[in-house]
Formats: C-alpha cells, structure tokens, sequence
C-alpha cells in the first residue's frame, strides 16, 4: 500500500495547570485525528484493498441465447462484427439479471481462477482459495486530463520530460501501420494464477536506447564490461509499458504457472473486412457465418426448432410412403440411419428454414443385394465455373432452387431395411422399415432421383449436354434458359424474366421445390455480383478450417508452402492420429475449388494420405495460417469477358523424388475469367524435360477439346483456334513438326493427338517466356515475390481484406 511512513501513535502529555483537557478527553481526540488521517487518505485516493474489481470495460455486451434477457424489445436488423473477424445479426435487446456470485476459469486449462462477490453493482474478485493477491494502490489526479493519462496507462509527466523531440525517432519504425490497430484480449481479469503482476511493469523495448540518447545503465554512465561480466538481464532506463487502470506494488511471491498470452498480435480481424460489399450482402455474410449446426441428435434435442424440423422430416416420409413397418425378415440385415442438420437462407440472408435430413448409413450396402446400379452424373466444378462465367458475361438473370426430399421421388427397386430412426421407440423389437421410396445416403437414391428430373425436363423441352450430363439447356426464339443439378441443387440461368418464372412454376408443380431466389450460396461457396461481374470464394469454410486448426490467433504466412522442400522424403515420426491430417486435407481439396492458388500446395499434401508424418502435418498447417492471412480470397468471373478461351501449361521434370514422376500443371481462362487448372502427376517417367513439356501440353488440349464442346452447349461459339501457351521451345517444335524420329516414337500417341489438333485449328501453341509462364505456380513452390506476382495476373483478388 502507498502511504505516508508510520507516525508514533499520539499519547496524552502529562497534566498540567495550563492543559485544557482531561485525560479521556486527549484518547477521544486521538481517535478523530486517526479517523481524520484516514478519511484524508480516501479523499487523496490512497486506500488498500486485498480485492480486484471484475470490470470488461464495454459498453453492450452481446449473447446468442435469448433466454438470458428480459424486457426485450425488437431492433432493426443489423451486422455486429466480433473480435474473431465474424459477424453476427443483432435482432433484439434486453436486460440481464446479475447473480450475487461469479466463478472465473482459465480458458485454456480450465483451472479455476477464483470467485467474485457483487456488491454495490460490482464484483469484487478476491482470487482463489491460498492464492496471494498483491495490494493495489490508485492514485486520483489532481486534474480530469492527468486522471485519463493515467488510466490509459501512460507515463508519467516526469518520465516524459526524459525524452527528446519526436523528430529525433523519424526513420525508427520502419514497419509502422498507419491504420488503427485494435487488439482484443482474450483474458479480461489478471490474476495472480493466471497472470502474475511483476514488481514493474514488462519492458518492452520497441526503440534502441541509442537513438533516444539515452545510455543503458543504470546510473546513467556507461561502465566498459566484458562478454563474461554482462548481466543476464541488462537495465534499461526507459520503459516502455502498457497497463489497465492499476499498477502492482509490494509483490508477494506467486507459484510459477504455465503462461497464456493475454491476446494475439495477429487477430483474424485484421485480415478480413466487408467494408467492401453492399449492406444487404453483408447482412448475408453476416447471417450465414454465424450460424451453429447441430452436430448431433441429441444437440438438436435442445432446441426446439430442431425438433420441429425433425417431426416435419418424419411427416413428410410418411406422407410420401417411404417406407412401412415389417417384421426383419430372415437373412436380411437392417441399415442404420442419423440425422444431418442444416439451415436454409434466403438470398438476403434471412432464415428460410431448418433443414433436418434423414440419412441412411448406406455405406453397410452390399453390391448385388440390397444396390446394383450407382451412378448419377454430378456437376463438375468445372463446368460450374464456365457456367457462371458466361452468365456473368452475357449479363444473365441467375437463381437457385432446392427441391424438398429430392430422393423421395425416386422408386426404389431394391429390397432394403432400415432400423427406426433416432428418437423413436418400437413396441416389437422385430419391427423395422422396409424403404419403399429412395432414401438420403443410399448408394442407388441420386440415381433414382436424377431419372425423375431428367424426365420433368426433357418433357419441357429442355436438351441434355454430351458434355456434363448435369448441364440442360432450352431454347426457343430469343430465350435462352440453362440449368445445373448438383444432386438436389439447382442453378437456374437466362436471358428472359417471364420466362424464367414460367419455368420455376412449372418445377413446383412436378416436385416440392424451394425457391431461394438470386443465386448467393451454393455448395459452400458465396457468389457475390456487382458491375465487374461474379466474385466467388469459400470465406465461411476457410473461418471454419483455421478455427478447426486452431490457428485464429497464430502469424499468418506469406505463401502456402516452403521453396525447395523435401516433403517427399520426409522421414520423421509417424502421426499417432492420421485422421486430422487426413480430414484437414480433404477440407483443402474442396476449397481449391475457387483457390487456384492452392493447387500445388494440395497435390503435395494429398501423397501422404495414407502415412503421415511430423512434417507433412507441419506442412499442412503452414498452409492454414496462409489461408488465415487471406481468409476471403477468390476468384472473378469478369463482366467484361470476351468469352475466348486461353490455355497456360508447364511442367516440372522429374519433380517427384521417390518415383522421379513430372508433374504438370495447366491453366484455362475463358476471356479474363480463370474456369478450370489442375496440378496432377504424369502416368509415366519421362525421358528429358521436353517430352515432359509435351504431356503437359497434351492433356490441357484434351481440356480445351472438352471445353469447346461444354461452351457449344451453352450457346458460346469459339471459331478461332485456342491459344495455348508454353515456356519450352523444344515442345513446340515437337508439337509442330510432322516428322517422327528416335526421340519421340515412344510417346506417338499424344504426338497424333496435339499434332490432329493443331491442324484441325483447335489450338496454336505460342512460346512464352518462363518469367510469365501463369502455369507456374502449378507446379513447384514459389517465392512470395514470384507466387504474388502470378495471384495478381490469375485474377485472384480479396475483397474482404481491411481497406
């Protein structure tokens, strides 16, 4: 405690003639001067206090459970971002009640921190049970602007009379961020379990004390000393510190415990922003992060809007026969079934609806007995690229429909059982149902399903695609309508409203379809449209990777992977636990979707599937805190797109270590707009870096070919021959030169097959240097110079990075 020094306690003199008071009158005297002394030391702001006073500093506090308020009353809707980076919709505002008590834990030990007791309207925290809490001396200002300096935890005047003029530091922050900086911590309380108080504040030396002029001793003289003599930890006259509203004296000792840093200099907000979008779609954006799934039956039980949608599943498969009740008959086995939740938005972002979706554990079928027939054409990404290119070109309407229990439309065929679902109880154990109608997760349903649609269509008039079967197109006179199936997902495109309408009423009349309206959500991925044309990127599934990773707080990266790196023969300790790796990895195969960037990266870490070791798991998580920098990157199907295509290709010879493979990588833009790349491995081992050149340009034409075709369908005509860029001159004169000889008998397929194309005028191959080779970065680990370089010329771009 701060104070005066200790005075003797004030005594009676002896009575004299002259002393006006008596004895017992000079004890009560002592007493109200003591009293004085006290009250003259609150008044001062000098008081000693064994207990912290629990205070988060805000203003509003937010919670997403609505039961924990009373008095509420509606608000217009709007975003509220979070220290995370995300945003929530605030729909509501009410009061809370505050308990008599309050229980702190360690948020990464879950050691109990200690107990507060309200008192007043504030909790005073008193620490746990033994521990030691430092005494605490705030000092009030004399002056309303010296009380702010303080409670900032800014140094005192005296400190700064210290230091020269700010001219004397021009040329010292070399890295400085003009932008404001807001870092929020994660612990609010500082405690002695948790964060012990130093006897001074934390140095933190951010400039050299020879530019301030200042010397580094303690006396202010510099004293020579040798390497031996040096102290281990050297004084340092200036502190530069940063404390909340008090400042330790008199430390106890505190137990050494484990240390949790307080925040992170690297917030995923920095790095994402929607200042950039218009309001509604932030709303969108906002609405779609921060929903919460069920991840199981028994967390949907808790909320009563799960459990109506559950109920509305079950009367819905009822209402459709899905199935009946029998007894299991002999020699047969029953599959199992769970539950998979989901919600549905509008294209403003508003809730449609929760979806619950029965699904049977298909994957316990047997081939012959309860399945024969599988498949179904799905949409390849592909073709869902060139889809939206040219409707972003052509200034095309674009909408999304769902089609409500799409498999129950189908028959089934197959003789199949199942076990009552999750949640109901049979009277007869023997009893379980007998699918009547296809049913989600069977290995035959998409097949039954997808015959369904393509019946309802075609008797519309609408012609299937050699291309991609998933692709329809109809068109009479001037209309021009396209639609995409990916499984139960539709993407409806065209050139005329009416008849747009006409066609989604006749849909709702064949199945029970849900109109979402303009396209803005599929598949996981967000498609955000303005007048430079569609932005697509997959920002909510890259927060969930890095937030699964547990990297929201760690340093980003500048590129996904390390130049020259020998992930290949990696021989460190195995993975005790291959699923992470494996899991982690799958979820990055599907956000390559709209990241070409990460092509290379993914094909290197897809080779340890089946063995992962320390390093590739390293490798794996060098790429998340690269996608943490760039959480919002995509791609942009430009407006202004001339709708030609435009093929890169490369190859790096001999790159695999083990089984001295190539690898090829290839690039194809339509017009400005990036639709289809790839980074795979050669089938064979080539002989020399040309012939290895020449398989990589073999197989983007049989890309082009097939794009051509897909383009066809669409109503895009492509007369010219394709351009086709390559950085290997002895490929081309390969491809050009009609003439077989020694160095490429061995490979006479694929030189029919560029040579045919070359005549017929499919493509004419062009040199490029190796500098602008796009094709590149699909192929070996570039530099962050280099791989920027390539982002900016693929047309990748971040929107929701802060401005």
């Amino acid at each position: 405690m701060a104070g005066d020094d200790e005075q003797p306690p004030l005594s009676p003199p002896k009575r004299e003639m002259n002393s006006p008071f008596l004895p017992k009158q000079w004890k009560a005297l002592a007493g109200l001067i003591g009293n004085a002394q006290v009250l003259d030391d609150r008044l001062n702001g000098k008081f000693d206090t064994k207990s912290w006073i629990i205070d988060t500093g805000a203003t509003h506090h937010v919670t997403g459970d609505l039961s924990w308020l009373f008095d509420t009353i509606a608000l217009f809707e709007c975003p509220v971002g979070l220290p995370n980076g995300e945003s929530v919709v605030a729909t509501q505002s009410g009061s809370v009640r505050l308990s008599n008590n309050i229980t702190l834990q360690n948020d990464h030990t879950r050691e109990l921190i200690g107990t507060g007791v309200r008192r007043d309207g504030l909790y005073y925290f008193g620490g746990a049970e033994g521990d030691s809490v430092q005494h605490v001396s705030v000092h009030n200002a004399a002056s309303t602007l010296e009380l702010w300096h303080k409670r900032m935890g800014h140094p005192s005047e005296k400190v700064v009379k210290l230091l020269p003029p700010v001219s004397n530091l021009k040329g010292c922050f070399p890295f400085g961020n003009p932008g404001a900086v807001n870092i929020i911590p994660e612990n609010i309380v500082p405690t002695a379990s948790s964060a012990p108080l130093s006897p001074g504040p934390e140095v933190v030396p951010t400039v050299g004390l020879d530019s301030l002029g200042l010397d580094n001793s303690s006396n202010g003289q510099s004293a020579p000393m040798g390497k031996g003599m040096r102290d281990k930890f050297p004084l340092v006259l200036l502190r530069d510190f940063v404390t909340h509203t008090v400042v330790a004296e008199s430390p106890s000792p505190a137990t050494p415990s484990p240390q949790h840093p307080s925040g992170t200099p690297y917030p995923i907000a920095h790095y994402i922003n929607c200042d950039n979008f218009f309001v509604h779609y932030r709303k969108f954006l906002a609405t779609i992060i921060s929903s919460n799934d069920p991840k199981s039956f028994k967390e949907a039980m808790k909320d009563v809007g799960w459990q109506k949608s559950m109920h509305e599943e079950i009367r819905a498969l009822e209402e459709n026969g899905t199935w009946t009740l029998e007894p299991l008959p002999k020699g047969k086995r029953a599959l199992g079934s769970q539950w998979v939740y989901r919600t549905k938005y509008f294209s403003n972002g508003d809730i449609e609806r929760l979806k619950s979706r029965l699904v049977v554990l298909g994957n316990h079928q047997e081939a012959g007995i309860d399945y024969h027939e599988t498949f179904s054409p799905v949409a390849k990404m592909t073709t869902v690229r060139a889809f939206l290119a040219i409707a972003a070109s052509k200034n095309w309407e674009l909408h999304q429909m769902d089609v409500h229990n799409a498999f129950l439309h189908g028959d089934l065929e197959e003789e199949v059982y199942m076990k009552l679902p999750p949640g109901f109880e049979r009277s007869d154990p023997n009893l379980v149902c007998r699918l009547r109608k296809s049913l989600y997760g069977l290995k035959q349903a998409p097949r039954c399903w997808f015959s369904k649609l393509v019946t309802a269509l075609k008797g519309y008039g609408f012609l299937q695609s050699y291309s991609d079967y998933s692709l329809f197109t109809y068109t009479t006179g001037n209309v021009q309508i396209n639609v995409l199936v990916y499984v139960d997902d539709l993407i409806i495109s065209g050139n005329d409203s009416a008849a747009l309408k006409t066609f989604k009423a006749y849909l709702s009349d064949c199945f029970k379809m849900k109109d979402l309206g303009v396209l803005k959500y599929f598949l996981g991925i967000e498609v955000a449209r303005s007048s430079a044309g569609l932005f697509l990127c997959q920002r909510k599934y890259t927060l969930d990777i890095v937030s699964e990773a547990g990297l929201l707080g760690a340093k980003p990266c500048g590129f996904p992977i390390e130049q020259n790196h020998r992930l290949g023969l990696a021989n460190g300790e195995l993975l005790s636990n291959p699923e992470s790796y494996r899991r982690l990895v799958g979820r990055l195969i599907y956000l390559a979707v709209t990241r070409p960037d990460l092509a290379y990266s993914v094909h290197i870490l897809s080779q340890f599937m089946h063995e992962p070791r320390i390093e590739h798991w390293e490798a794996a998580l060098r790429v998340v805190r690269y996608l943490k920098g760039t959480p919002g990157q995509g791609i942009l199907l430009r407006a202004d797109s001339d709708l030609s295509l435009q093929g890169w290709c490369d190859s790096d010879w001999a790159a695999c270590p083990v089984t001295r493979r190539s690898l090829s990588g290839w690039l194809v833009f339509l017009g400005q707009s990036p639709i289809s790349w790839k980074t795979k491995k050669q089938h064979t081992v080539s002989r020399s870096s040309a012939e290895a050149e020449y398989r990589a340009m073999a197989a983007v034409t049989c890309e082009l070919k097939w794009l051509k075709g897909l383009l066809l369908s669409l109503g895009v005509h492509h007369p010219k021959a394709i351009k086709l860029f390559c950085d290997s001159q002895s490929a081309l004169h390969m491809a050009k030169n009609p003439v077989f000889h020694e160095r490429t008998k061995h490979i006479e397929v694929d030189c029919h097959f560029v040579r045919d194309a070359i005549t017929d005028g499919l493509i004419a191959p062009s040199y490029v240097p190796t500098v602008t080779q796009l094709a590149d970065i699909f192929t070996k680990a570039l530099g962050k110079k280099q791989f920027d370089y390539l982002l900016a010329k693929l047309g990748i771009f971040e929107p929701h990075a802060p401005t």
